[in-house]
């Protein structure tokens, strides 16, 4: 079992940068693919990042890539992204999942252990 708790979210202007941090209950952490999804107002749930248990691999939307950076300490139990460059079309809130194993999945229904979820809205 993993628990996952989301912070860091808040209200930025366009432009501006935020740091969501996830953090993560149990031993197995480091065995888990971590990922951050979003959903905006109206629209559903959309794959942001992800990383491998490792560190080693990322994945990114197209949307975000090259302004956000997801990365993770193991030991701590958190994972994080770096939001850069923000714009309002990222308003979201912002959910944090985990799945067993090294492969990246892009689909919400691939993870099995998800975050509560953190605001994040950026203002024009």
């Amino acid at each position: 079992q993993v628990q996952l708790v989301e912070s860091g979210g808040g209200l930025v202007q366009a432009g501006g940068s935020l740091r969501l941090s996830c953090a993560a209950s149990g031993r197995t952490f480091s065995t888990y693919t971590m990922a951050w999804f979003r959903q905006g107002p109206g629209k559903q749930r959309e794959f942001v990042a992800a990383i491998t248990w490792s560190g080693s691999s990322t994945y990114y939307a197209d949307s975000v890539k090259g302004r956000f950076t997801v990365s993770r300490d193991n030991a701590k139990n958190t994972v994080y992204l770096q939001m850069n460059s923000l714009k309002p079309e990222d308003t979201a809130v912002y959910y944090c999942a985990a799945r067993a194993g090294a492969v990246i999945n892009t689909n919400r229904s691939g993870y099995a252990y998800w975050g509560q979820g953190t605001q994040v809205t950026v203002s024009s």
